[in-house]
């Protein structure tokens, strides 16, 4: 085991000394004498540049006779010719912004956008920047290179001191160093994407078909394929500073040219005239008005011309900026004219340096993108004959190397060119298997029961999360699961469980089997799907479990807030076809049949068994005669009954998820999310009721700049006929400490039953805007979150038990409730008062210890009974940057 612990080590933390003439240096403030980090170091024309690292320090390949320019926001820029290699210390001044001789407070005057120079050369680079759209055109083509690279940084040679660690000299041949920052690294994944982008203005279209796809290293190692290479070109998207808004490390940036918000929300300074590319320049730096608001910092050089267009941009975050993990961010653009005219980006250079935590190693992410062969002749329509945005060719994945080698503009250092060895050696190492099959089951919460790359896993053991957990009826509860993969069959899947309970005694489980229309990499919830699937289940359950994201077995969310009373036994049989379209159109069509029996303090009763009035005025079933105790076991004596036909239609503009085992994960959450259903159910037909549910919303993210994001999910919804209380309208309700996004914080298991409702779920994320103004405070990275739920509600007559009308209705139910000591009944559930929404709030704080998010949730209506919880706390641990 010990052994395997560090053969583990040895993946992360392996390096290699690896010796080149090399300039090293280190850049201070010279009045202070600190060190000053993030200053742009290269040598003239742009060529082998970095930024300092926390400590000011700097590695780059020496280059004899060259001049070397050192440049920083606020800072003189500085120039040199180093002779040799010797250790440079390099002495920065800072810039005198407005501070003249007739300034005697010694402070620096206050910034001012009016008459600033450096604002009126933006404001006309804003109103140039129109001139630069390629979509100006009619038509237009560019081909597109795109590298994306993972590495562990910043690693130290002595790991190899040890002993243990001397057999396994192979690491050695994969350890290379940065030309970033000059430190060793092992690379641990590439992904190269060759592609061709085109558009016609003709509907406006844009469309992305993909020539080539390459992805090596650690990729190989999750089954669910391309799950690190989507997550982080979702983290890290492209950057083009001529959009307005920029989506980035999951948020949304505002570009420092964006426009009148731009001008208000950044600050500019005018730095020097420069070439770039043979070009004169004006180099304008810039800055969020604070720091700590996610905005970018750097530089722009500006064609000194009429033009006002930009021909290179550095770009990065402050120092202080409160995105997490995040340690450094460098994004190099550089543009050029096209003979006819446009200005296009044709280099996008990024690099990241990540730190999950300082006791943690660091990891490289550098994402370069080149683009060429600009075309603006007009495009066949059959280019753009395909559904949805984008298009992989059947040979993408298997282009031979000569493909790569005509096509991939930035070549692969001699470590990403064996990235495979790497992988095939570490599953080659003895006592290294187990190792991976432990850390792939806990990260993606099932178990393969195979890891042999030859022979990969066609069965996978879980959730493990759902394995022992309890509940009223079950009490302690045992649950075995088991799903199959593509690798059993690329079109075939059945996914189910067995579970026990011990107090109730009784088997419960589930058991599906789809077919997919569409070949699948690994299981059958791939975007896109078309999946035709027969379900059969029984289990018992809360009627407010249907709407958990998660699973209901997930031991996470078994501590409850609230006492669960009323549980049903639920035998179901379900056939329906789920198509999805690349375009973001969706189609669900489902027949089910379903029984449902009573059980703990739930129980199914017909109003017309006999009604009598309590002390308080209330009407109280009482079933079997004037007896001063009721046992609930007589009366859970009746099924319920349903088979209907549902239909969903919904449409996600845009859409976009990562794929886990145990779910998928929607990625671009911007997009509108618009949806409509309905169900209907006929008496008699396998049924005990007819009904027809009708529901309609959308959902919709809002960025406000520095000020965060909202988002705002409305829903409205209608049962048409009269029916039991089961078939109501019923909340999102969440009984779990730990909260679920878009459900209610504190409304209680069918709490509220409606035929008519209306809800809407607010939350406002203000990513630190206030907190970031606190002294001392801001220096936690605190974020607010402010969250608003409202829900209105009407019970018509024909299905309020509560009515005199309705005292011999046999297809109407006393609502849930529970049993006095004297025998008498209390209703749980509440008719709302359509005049009167209910209303709740919570209040919190995220991002504590930048994973931990807590809520104060409180309730404003509805408090007239005196067992309503009226607040209390929520929590979840998410990580987010």
């Amino acid at each position: 085991m010990k052994r395997t612990f560090l053969l583990f080590h040895l993946l992360l933390f392996g390096v290699l000394s690896v010796c080149a003439q090399h300039l090293v240096g280190r850049v201070v403030d010279a009045k202070s004498g600190e060190p000053t980090p993030f200053v742009n170091v290269s040598y003239e024309g742009g060529k082998a540049g970095m930024q300092t690292d926390l400590e000011g320090r700097f590695k780059l390949p020496f280059r004899k006779g060259e001049k070397l320019i050192v440049s920083s926001i606020g800072y003189e820029t500085t120039t040199l010719r180093p002779k040799n290699t010797d250790s440079l210390l390099i002495k920065i001044k800072a810039v005198d912004f407005g501070l003249g001789e007739a300034t005697v407070r010694g402070k620096r005057t206050k910034y001012s956008r009016k008459n600033n120079p450096a604002v009126i050369l933006m404001e006309k680079v804003i109103a140039a920047k129109k001139a630069v759209r390629l979509d100006r055109n009619d038509y237009y083509s560019v081909e597109k290179y795109d590298k994306l690279s993972f590495a562990l940084s910043d690693v130290t040679p002595r790991i190899f001191e040890d002993g243990a660690l001397k057999n396994f000299a192979f690491l050695k041949e994969h350890v290379e160093i940065s030309k970033e920052t000059g430190k060793l690294i092992l690379p641990l994944s590439v992904d190269e994407t060759v592609s061709q982008e085109i558009y016609r203005k003709e509907n406006n279209e844009k469309k992305t078909i993909v020539k080539g796809q390459r992805t090596t290293g650690m990729n190989e190692l999750i089954d669910t394929g391309d799950i690190l290479t989507s997550m982080l070109q979702d983290v890290f998207t492209e950057v083009n500073i001529y959009e307005d808004d920029i989506r980035f490390v999951q948020s949304q940036f505002l570009s420092p040219i964006a426009g009148k918000s731009a001008i208000a929300f950044y600050r500019y300074f005018i730095e020097d005239t420069t070439y770039v590319e043979g070009t004169k320049c004006i180099q304008v730096s810039f800055g969020p008005n604070n720091s700590r608001d996610f905005g970018f910092t750097g530089s722009l050089y500006i064609q000194a011309d009429s033009t006002y267009r930009i021909a290179k941009a550095d770009i990065g975050i402050p120092i202080k900026s409160t995105v997490n993990y995040v340690k450094r961010i460098n994004i190099t653009q550089t543009f050029d004219r096209l003979p006819s005219g446009e200005q296009v980006m044709v280099k996008n250079d990024m690099f990241v340096v990540l730190e999950a935590a300082k006791f943690l190693k660091t990891l490289e992410v550098k994402r370069y993108t080149e683009y060429s062969n600009f075309s603006f002749t007009p495009l066949s329509p059959r280019l753009f004959r395909f559904k949805g945005n984008t298009k992989i060719e059947p040979d993408a994945r298997m282009q031979p190397d000569v493909f790569w080698g005509e096509h991939r503009t930035e070549q692969l250092t001699k470590s990403e060119g064996n990235m495979s060895l790497l992988v095939s050696r570490l599953l080659n190492m003895k006592g290294l298997k187990p190792f991976i099959w432990v850390g792939k089951s806990l990260i993606e919460n099932y178990v393969p029961t195979s890891i042999d790359e030859k022979n990969p896993s066609k069965l996978d053991i879980g959730p493990v999360n759902t394995i022992v957990t309890t509940n009223p009826v079950d009490g302690v509860r045992l649950r075995g699961s088991l799903q199959s993969t593509a690798n059993f069959s690329p079109h075939f899947f059945w996914h189910g469980y067995i579970a026990y309970g011990f107090r109730d005694q009784r088997w419960k489980g589930m058991a599906d089997l789809t077919y997919s229309f569409n070949k699948k990499n690994y299981l059958p919830m791939e975007f896109p799907v078309s999946n035709l699937t027969f379900n059969f289940s029984y289990d018992v359950m809360t009627p407010s479990d249907q709407y958990l994201s998660t699973d209901k077995d997930n031991v996470f969310v078994a501590v409850k807030w609230a006492p669960i009373k009323h549980m049903m036994y639920s035998r179901s049989f379900k056939l329906y076809y789920d198509r999805e379209w690349e375009n973001g159109l969706q189609w669900k069509t489902q027949l089910r049949h379903d029984n449902t029996e009573p059980t703990y303090h739930l129980f199914y009763q017909p109003v017309s068994v006999g009604l009598h009035y309590d002390d308080e005025g209330k009407y109280n079933p009482r079933p079997y005669g004037p007896a001063d105790k009721v046992s609930l076991a007589a009366l859970n004596r009746r099924f319920l009954s349903t088979t209907d036909l549902s239909m969903l239609l919904q449409y996600q503009p845009g859409v976009a998820y990562i794929n886990t085992k145990q779910r998928r994960i929607r990625v671009n959450k911007e997009a509108p999310i618009y949806r409509i259903s309905h169900t209907v159910g006929v008496k008699g037909i396998a049924s005990d009721y007819t009904y027809n549910m009708t529901e309609i919303g959308v959902r919709k993210r809002v960025w406000l700049h520095s000020w965060g994001r909202m988002d705002f999910d409305m829903t409205a919804g209608a049962q048409w006929n009269k029916v039991p209380f089961p078939l109501l309208c019923m909340p999102k309700t969440n009984l779990s400490y730990i909260y679920e996004d878009r459900m209610f914080y504190l409304v209680n298991n069918m709490e509220f039953l409606n035929d008519r409702y209306a809800q809407l779920l607010f939350n406002w994320n203000l990513h630190g805007k206030i907190f970031n103004r606190i002294p001392l405070l801001k220096k936690l990275k605190w974020r607010e979150h402010i969250g608003v739920n409202c829900l209105w509600g009407k019970l018509t007559d024909k299905n309020n038990p509560y009515l005199e009308q309705n005292k011999d209705q046999v297809d109407l139910f006393f609502f849930p409730g529970e049993f006095r000591y004297d025998g008498s009944y209390r209703s749980t559930s509440r008719v709302m008062n359509p005049k009167q929404p209910y209303v709740e709030a919570a209040v919190g704080i995220h991002n504590i210890f930048k994973i931990l998010h807590v809520d104060y949730v409180r309730r404003f209506s509805y408090l007239d009974d005196p067992q309503t919880s009226k607040w209390g706390i929520r929590f979840t641990f998410r990580v987010i940057f």
